[in-house]
């Protein structure tokens, strides 16, 4: 679709936005048209960097704001300050997201309120924040699940949990806020593992898994998102796997 007034004066919100998956998400809604409002925690000098990239390509349609999203507070003032700078917020897209190992016998509390917080309360209370105002442009939340959501992963318990419920909410809060505003997910399968979380073994294990037999690339899970923001009237609760048939094996 070339640049039209359906997409143009549109915003989304893409949390965790500075790198990899959150900034191809950026880049393909900013190549429709939609402006763009890139949170990131501590990746300034890369939100900094594709702001400037995304202003550059069209002036005044992208901008940076700072929140750590396990203090409520700021979630609730990224989504006041999210809606202010252009006057609305259309699209949410909750990426933000850790993820490491936590072996059961060593895990701790830390661990558990960190991958809690990032895959499941931020993206909770920022889809609340924002709700009134999703309503009333009849807009959009996409939420980052896992395929592990279902598959639990070996020695990631805890982030396997917190994907689950991420699953649940995006399905809840689909009922919650029908008919005004769809809700969906989208489930990565083997695409930009961060380098320290799994080996190389592991990695291959899991490829060798996959019907398509190669790794997926942030492109494929942003381009599923854009399918989800503009081709998709009629799909809602739904949490859409882009995993190389991952999940047809055992």
């Amino acid at each position: 679709m070339n640049l039209s007034a359906t997409n143009m004066n549109k915003v989304a919100l893409i949390t965790g936005a500075a790198k990899r998956i959150g900034a191809a998400i950026a880049r393909q809604l900013h190549g429709q048209g939609i402006n763009i409002v890139l949170h990131y925690r501590h990746s300034k000098n890369h939100a900094q960097a594709l702001c400037s990239e995304l202003n550059v390509q069209r002036n005044n349609s992208a901008t940076i704001l700072q929140a750590d999203l396990s203090d409520l507070k700021a979630i609730n003032e990224l989504a006041m300050l999210a809606q202010q700078y252009w006057g609305q917020v259309d699209i949410l897209i909750n990426n933000a997201s850790s993820f490491y190992p936590t072996e059961i016998g060593n895990s701790t509390d830390q661990q558990w309120q960190d991958l809690f917080n990032s895959n499941l309360k931020a993206p909770f209370f920022l889809s609340q924040a924002l709700a009134p105002e999703l309503k009333k442009h009849r807009g959009c939340i996409i939420n980052m699940a896992d395929i592990h959501a279902e598959r639990p992963l070996k020695n990631h318990s805890i982030y396997c949990c917190a994907k689950a419920g991420n699953v649940m909410l995006t399905k809840s809060l689909a009922r919650e806020l029908a008919p005004e505003v769809r809700v969906n997910g989208v489930a990565p399968g083997a695409i930009l593992w961060p380098e320290e979380a799994l080996n190389v073994d592991e990695k291959n294990e899991i490829i060798e898994r996959t019907a398509l037999k190669r790794a997926g690339s942030e492109s494929d899970i942003a381009a599923t998102v854009w399918f989800l923001v503009n081709s998709s009237p009629y799909i809602t609760g739904q949490i859409i796997p882009v995993d190389g048939g991952r999940t047809l094996s055992n």
